[in-house]
């Protein structure tokens, strides 16, 4: 009984510092505190340059050898790609509505990981965590992006195709992507970034986090319109439970064991990505679906992860 109180005590200490945190940010979008024009320049700032600069703090000052393994990020891309197969099947079966299947697919894939993922990784392991993850969050996001495009431009039938030449443009302009490839060559060798730029860097680091989450909060909502589709709960299934259970089974079953096998259940076990939303109402799709998808999944992100993270302790897997 004991040790069932301590898992769970342990899995809410990852997950209660979030959940009260997005509970700020509803409470202060309540009250007015947090407009409008307030969350989306704070949102550009977090992921323009608070959260590349977080990354970048946490590599420069990890050993190379420290970080992610080139398996686990095999494995992570690897899995991807075999879940986004299995949902476009999936899709086909679940509605006849040709332009919902990838709105469908986008949601129960795309996870929340710079985000919300990273949130998780940090309560857990702290910025040494953040630094062995960061690797993979990129390689991963660089997929999320070209996915999405895929099954989108499937699902709402657009002309222009995959578009290469700019998808490799938004890869190379990512703020993410710059700030980590800027870091690896001080990760790597014995250069050191200068005292003063790196206590700058730290002061931006640290506040990357906590605005992000209630930015996350105060944009949280379910809107009602157009999503009577009856494909909410299967996509939040989808996302909370089935992808996120069936990877960390997977990376168990090939080898991944303690802090590996750990943080790629708390990376994958993030809510649907916000981008989500934007990429679906610029092309033309269900926005309402998309933001609904969103909602329910962060707020039950913090239920089904913290019972995920409470097992793999009970199992001995953490």
């Amino acid at each position: 009984m004991n040790e069932l109180i301590n898992s769970l005590l342990f899995s809410l200490s990852i997950t209660g510092p979030i959940c009260l945190m997005l509970l700020l940010g509803i409470g202060l979008r309540r009250t007015q505190m947090m407009n409008e024009g307030f969350i989306d320049g704070a949102s550009k700032l977090v992921f323009n340059v608070a959260l590349p600069m977080l990354l970048f703090t946490s590599i420069a000052q990890t050993d190379f050898s420290q970080m992610a393994s080139p398996s686990l990020i095999l494995y992570g891309i690897g899995a991807t790609l075999v879940a986004f197969v299995l949902l476009e099947l999936l899709a086909s079966r679940l509605t006849p509505d040709k332009r919902l299947r990838g709105i469908l697919v986008q949601g129960a894939f795309r996870a929340n990981m710079g985000i919300i993922g990273l949130a998780y990784v940090n309560n857990a392991y702290g910025s040494q965590g953040v630094a062995s993850v960061a690797m993979y969050v990129a390689c991963l996001t660089i997929l999320f992006n070209i996915l999405a495009v895929v099954t989108l431009n499937r699902s709402l039938s657009q002309d222009k195709g995959l578009q290469p030449g700019k998808i490799l443009k938004d890869i190379a302009k990512n703020p993410l992507i710059i700030g980590i490839v800027a870091a690896l060559p001080f990760a790597a060798s014995d250069w050191q970034v200068p005292a003063v730029l790196m206590k700058t860097g730290h002061y931006l680091a640290q506040m990357t986090l906590p605005v992000a989450l209630l930015c996350t909060g105060a944009t949280l909502s379910l809107k009602r319109g157009q999503e009577e589709t009856g494909l909410l709960p299967p996509v939040a299934l989808l996302r909370l439970l089935a992808i996120p259970g069936l990877i960390t089974l997977g990376g168990y079953l090939v080898g991944f064991r303690g802090a590996e096998l750990t943080m790629l259940f708390l990376i994958n076990a993030s809510p649907t990505a916000a981008a989500s939303y934007v990429m679906v109402r610029a092309m033309g799709g269900n926005a309402v679906l998309a933001a609904n998808i969103i909602a329910v999944t962060t707020l039950g992100s913090l239920l089904s992860t913290s019972l995920g993270a409470a097992l793999l302790k009970g199992l001995g897997w953490f």
